[in-house]
């Protein structure tokens, strides 16, 4: 079910209301309302108190990771028949909220999950590539990645491809790197798709099994932040798949990978609001319980002004991917709220936990505090999913700029 409930008008003739004219209705329905109090609750009581540990060992958190499974989050969005929930992408979304606002490690691992993993094989795969993949993924039985950006990439996707896969007989041979890839070498990955030009100017997609001989997977680097998720370097080195392996049409690549992007940095957001609702939480606590000249600390205006400003980033943020979501699944175009919606959540979470940290002073520079981890954090949802600049530009083009 939407969240907002529609309802025609006459006469609106807004830009914004383009598509259909509508009254909205900011209520969830129970269902929606229900599993968010299930991820709440499963945030606080499992995620909370272990985040501190596996963040500081850099330790993928794989208990957690197969509960979620358990709980069916990782086929949230799914049909049934895959292995799915049958839910929608706004319970997803709220579902990487939740556990964002305690840890973005295992926020980041089931957005990735879902939206890199496991969506552009629903999205795109045959029905035999579903059937194949797509259970295990849904259950959370498996993980699975999408390689995409290579060394010395960064925005320039296309340009910067330098991964090539011919054809052999009935097979590709793939050989070229990727970098930066989420959910590859843990003990529950399985599959990565992997973009390669197959042709002058012709990028497809290919499913890729992890144990491929011929395909390596690097340590896990060094991150400033999401420590306890996994991120690893890609190498191909005559690895061999069958054709049958390429997802969807051949030369769809570059067009699937954009329609991913713009369903991931609907996903970014919503774990940015987590992040920035966790400053807020965690900032509301402190201040009411750290005492400086003989009073709580959120009795000074100077720091309940930092934490207002905060919730009042968590609202508006909260919103802006709701809407997102809200048009995707009424199959609406949502590009260009997809952009706005990043740009925004993921700055405003930059400015909060910059803001947090000040508020706790010392306290929040030592990571065992949940705004320390978060300081650490932020600033990759300034560039995953694509950057700031590059949201400012897709929006700037949308506008006919």
């Amino acid at each position: 079910m939407p969240l907002w409930r529609a309802s025609s008008l006459t006469g609106s003739g807004t830009a914004e209301l383009e598509d259909s004219a509508m009254a909205l209705s900011f209520a969830l329905t129970t269902e929606q309302g229900a599993f968010r109090r299930v991820v709440a609750d499963f945030a606080d009581k499992v995620v909370a108190p272990a985040a501190d540990e596996f963040n500081a060992q850099g330790r993928f958190p794989v208990e957690i990771v197969r509960q979620m499974g358990e709980m069916g989050l990782f086929g949230l969005p799914f049909p049934e028949e895959y292995g799915g929930m049958g839910g929608d992408y706004l319970t997803l979304c709220m579902a990487i909220e939740e556990l964002g606002r305690v840890d973005q490690s295992v926020g980041i691992t089931l957005e990735a999950g879902v939206g890199l993993g496991a969506a552009p094989i629903y999205e795109f795969g045959t029905e035999d590539q579903r059937q194949r993949w797509l259970p295990e993924l849904a259950r959370g039985e498996k993980l699975g990645g999408f390689g995409l950006t290579e060394e010395g990439g960064g925005s320039d996707v296309f340009g910067s491809t330098r991964t090539r896969a011919v054809e052999d007989g009935d097979d590709w041979v793939i050989d070229g790197g990727k970098t930066f890839i989420t959910n590859v070498g843990t003990e529950m990955s399985s599959i990565v798709t992997v973009t390669a030009f197959t042709g002058e100017g012709e990028m497809t997609a290919i499913i890729v099994p992890l144990d491929t001989p011929g395909l390596t997977v690097a340590p896990p680097y060094r991150k400033v932040g999401w420590h306890a998720s996994d991120t690893r370097e890609l190498s191909f080195d005559g690895v061999r798949v069958p054709q049958a392996n390429t997802l969807g049409e051949r030369g769809a690549g570059f067009r699937q990978f954009l329609k991913t992007l713009d369903d991931g940095r609907v996903a970014i957001s919503a774990l940015a609001v987590g992040l920035i609702q966790g400053c807020v939480d965690e900032c509301v606590r402190y201040a009411q319980e750290r005492e400086a000249f003989g009073k709580p600390i959120g009795a000074n205006q100077a720091v309940a002004f930092k934490i207002a400003d905060m919730e009042v980033a968590a609202q508006t943020a909260r919103q802006m991917y709701y809407y997102a979501c809200w048009r995707k699944m009424e199959g609406l175009p949502y590009k260009r709220e997809a952009s706005v919606s990043k740009l925004y959540s993921s700055e405003q979470a930059v400015t909060a936990a910059r803001e947090a940290t000040q508020v706790f002073g010392g306290h929040g520079f030592m990571t065992e505090h949940r705004v320390g981890r978060f300081y650490q954090d932020a600033k990759i949802l300034e560039i995953g999913e694509g950057t700031s600049e590059v949201q400012r530009l897709l929006i700037a083009r949308d506008l006919g700029l």
